[in-house]
Formats: C-alpha cells, structure tokens, sequence
C-alpha cells in the first residue's frame, strides 16, 4: 500500500446530531412533531458519540443539530431525499433559502477543515457518526454497529478491519457489520469528499450505530461507546505507525 508519509489527523461530524427546527419553518413543523422525535427527525446517540470520538483524539468536530427533516446535510444537491416531504412541497426560493442557510454553510465548513488539515501536511481521517433505526420497513436490521467506507480504497477497508477487530476484542459478543445498513459508496458526505480527495489522503468512515443502545441507556450504552471509541484509539495508533496495510490485515468478520 502506498503511504504518504503524513501523520494522520481526524476530523468528526454529525449531520443528524439533533431534531432542532429554525424559528423561521417552526409552524411548518407544527404538526409533524411525533416525525421529528422519530428516527426521521434525527440521529439519536450520534452526537454525543461524535463528541466523545473527537475528544478521544483532540479532534476538530462539525456538529449538526437542525433536523434532517428540514434538509439532510447528508445528501447531495440534486438527491431525491435531500428535502423531506415537510420541506419538498415549498416553492423553490424558499428550498434554496434553506440551502442557502443551513446546508451550504455546514458543507463548507467540513470542507474547509479539510482542506486546512491537508494544507498543514496531515492525512485526514473523517468520521462521520450516525445512528440507525432498529427496525425499518418492519424488517430486523441485525447489526449493533455498522462501518461504511468504500472497499475499493484499501486505507479505509484496513483502518476499518483495524477498528473492528480491536472493538470486537473488547466485545466479543457485539455484532459489528461493515457497509451496513447501507452501502459504503452510496451519497454521502464522505463519498462527496471521497471524489475531491484521493485515498492516500483523504479516508472518509462512516460509522452507523444501531439506535436501541441510546434509547436504552444506563451501563449497556456507556459501555459501548467507551468501547468504540478506545478501538478507535488503537486503530488510529495503528495507522500513524504505518502498521495498516504493512504488517498484514486483521481478520474481522462482516
């Protein structure tokens, strides 16, 4: 694997962090408020992951708490699903207002520190934290946590195998998939990024964690989340001392 030479420095962000609405679109909301609570309204526990991922690490973080329901920081523009059915009806003006507001700020913002970290000579680690509902179109998904990345860059794939295996270490029983519940390559924000930057440089994670953990709460969850985020120490110790990809892949079932 080629290898830059770069000391890597880690990014996190939170697209669906809260289900806040703007004060301007409130009454547009007003009688979706169960929709908001739900998981279409936003991604509970993923915010506060991402906090503590980014502290673990003294990572800079972009944090989103304005509902995924008004626009998803997590589309591309142009993607049938980047308004919801709240916001897709209103007129076009009034769309690119919230794009204009809410999206492209947040957007750039990410990209922007980005591109300072490859400017100061790192290699960027991007860590994207979501959360997904237990059960959707009445069918189990059958994963705790899920890694998406793209297989076809071999930095992300190994890092990932690194941070599976090293949170599978920890909890034996935890059931960890990767590019699941959805598909690594699908639109994002790291698969945006991914097309700016190439793999050597820029590795986008996307890590998705089953919702029941946060609804539940209490020991379970606190473990879980210490868990994850100290396999992600060792796995990003791993990376910076240039043992991914060099000193062979970890077996970590899907």
């Amino acid at each position: 694997m080629p290898t830059t030479g770069r000391p890597s420095r880690f990014l996190v962000t939170c697209e669906h962090g809260g289900n806040r609405v703007p004060a301007p679109y409130r009454a547009l909301f007003a009688s979706h408020q169960a929709l908001l609570r739900s998981h279409r309204g936003y991604d509970p526990g993923a915010l506060r992951l991402a906090r503590e991922l980014a502290a673990s690490l003294g990572a800079p973080t972009v944090l989103a708490t304005t509902s995924r329901l008004l626009i998803d920081l997590n589309r591309s523009p142009g993607h049938p699903r980047l308004y919801s059915e709240v916001t897709r009806p209103l007129p076009l003006a009034a769309r690119e207002e919230i794009m204009a507001r809410y999206y492209l700020p947040y957007r750039q913002r990410v990209e922007r520190q980005v591109g300072t970290l490859l400017e100061q000579g790192f290699r960027v680690v991007h860590l994207s934290s979501h959360s997904f509902t237990p059960v959707l179109d009445e069918q189990e998904r059958n994963a705790d946590v899920g890694f998406l990345y793209d297989p076809t860059r071999e930095t992300e794939r190994v890092f990932c195998l690194h941070w599976i295996a090293a949170l599978r270490q920890r909890l034996p029983d935890i059931r960890l998939r990767r590019n699941y519940p959805y598909a690594g390559r699908s639109d994002g924000l790291c698969t945006w990024l991914r097309r700016r930057h190439p793999g050597n440089l820029y590795l986008g994670v996307e890590l998705e964690v089953n919702q029941r953990h946060a609804t539940a709460g209490g020991t379970p969850w606190q473990t879980l989340r210490r868990s994850i985020v100290s396999a992600l120490v060792e796995a990003a110790e791993m990376l910076d001392a240039h043992e991914v990809g060099l000193n062979g892949h970890p077996h970590a079932a899907a």
